[in-house]
């Protein structure tokens, strides 16, 4: 073999070796062109035009298998040039991926909610309840761990911290059980607690917020990842309407599921594999609602629904949520593009979803994925983070207690 010859053997060899243990993406126009201006090694394997939202224009999802190594380069640049969670979907297999991209927003909701308001006497003193310091209390607390990454053991401990603390405030009610889901490829575990309703026990709705946490300027084990915002205050929004249900004793018509998702800084993982569980086992998911980032007021208004990938009609009932339990609050819209968060992983699966968020995209908290992503950085208050537990609290009981 001349040597040439001989070259370009190794060249083929190496680049074999580089794609043997691919990851499988999919992911939007924007961070495709995102990752190829930064030069990433990626293979685009298949697209598909989607519609984004009622009035948007369809943009087209690709199908990207990219070398191992490169995958923390690419979550690296998303997360430092697009400012998002997420950005990308990481999926187990070419297969799956393939599922993925085939079935983007294939229905499957079974129930239609009429979206009236009606419930006032139950949800107004409810809210009343909801307090600014227990929802500051727990974002101080999940930012004390060195980082919540999904396969460090402080990911590990702070999901057993979070199905702990959810099974103490849930003790006295009967009807609400905790439980932990587990992961076939990393160590932390999502966790869910469940109020079983009553006469609809069949319908779900779902609140989620991540329970992970990153630092993309450092190695991911071992980094200072508090996530005090992104996603401790979703957490901790969470918490707080779980803590106000559960010593209300109020008993749901439907069933309402509180998750604290794992793995969703790495592609979603968690809640993908939940809202693949829901869909093969036919759960009738009547809504979605995510809150990832929550105590940061960057811009001038209180609350920004993003538009794309979620639902147009379930977000024009959070307006009116907003109008009738919250009304000095201010209401804006935004975009965050394909997998922005957890969302867009039940979206996928085609169930209705929304998305609230801190603020228009480019003002959102500056810290995130970094060490300085702290309590303090928040300005040392959790009374932005209560407008969206009250309004998930609304969303979940209004819901909740409808009648047919």
């Amino acid at each position: 073999m001349n040597r040439h010859a001989l070259a370009a053997a190794i060249l083929v060899a190496t680049s074999t070796a580089a794609f043997a243990q691919s990851n499988w993406l999919t992911v939007g126009e924007t961070v495709l062109v995102q990752l190829r201006q930064d030069g990433h090694r990626l293979t685009v394997r298949g697209n598909r035009a989607v519609l984004p939202g009622a009035q948007s224009v369809s943009e087209h999802i690709y199908l990207l298998e990219v070398p191992a190594r490169e995958l923390p380069k690419i979550a690296g640049t998303l997360h430092r040039k697009l400012r998002h969670c997420g950005g990308f979907m990481h999926h187990a297999s070419e297969a799956e991926a393939r599922r993925a991209l085939e079935g983007l927003s294939a229905p499957q909701q079974l129930t239609r909610p009429s979206y009236v308001i009606a419930n006032q006497a139950t949800v107004t003193p409810m809210l009343a309840q909801m307090e600014e310091a227990h929802i500051a209390q727990t974002i101080i607390r999940l930012s004390s761990f060195v980082n919540r990454y999904y396969t460090s053991v402080h990911g590990i401990e702070a999901s057993n911290w979070l199905r702990g603390t959810w099974q103490q405030l849930a003790a006295n009610h009967p009807g609400i059980s905790v439980v932990q889901f587990r992961h076939a490829s990393y160590g932390q575990q999502s966790v869910i607690a469940t109020i079983t309703g009553s006469d609809k026990a069949a319908q779900v709705i779902v609140l989620g917020a991540h329970l992970d946490s990153i630092n993309i300027t450092s190695g991911r084990a071992n980094a200072v990842a508090p996530g005090a915002d992104d996603d401790a205050s979703g957490i901790a929004g969470l918490t707080e309407v779980l803590r106000v249900l559960a010593s209300s004793n109020y008993r749901p018509r439907r069933t309402i599921k509180l998750i604290g998702y794992a793995a969703e800084e790495v592609g979603l993982r968690g809640s993908q594999d939940i809202a693949r569980n829901f869909r093969s086992n036919k759960v009738d998911v009547v809504g979605v609602l995510q809150l990832d980032m929550t105590n940061f007021q960057g811009s001038g208004k209180d609350i920004y629904l993003i538009s794309d990938y979620t639902d147009a009609g379930q977000n024009q009932f959070l307006s009116k949520l907003v109008d009738t339990y919250l009304p000095t609050l201010t209401v804006g819209v935004d975009r965050c593009g394909y997998a922005c968060s957890d969302h867009a992983a039940w979206h996928a699966e085609g169930f209705a979803t929304s998305m609230p968020f801190e603020a228009s995209l480019g003002q959102g908290n500056p810290a995130i994925h970094t060490k300085h992503d702290t309590y303090a950085n928040s300005r040392g208050q959790a009374a932005h983070a209560l407008k969206f537990s009250r309004m998930a609290a609304a969303f979940a009981m209004e819901l909740g207690s409808e009648r047919d």
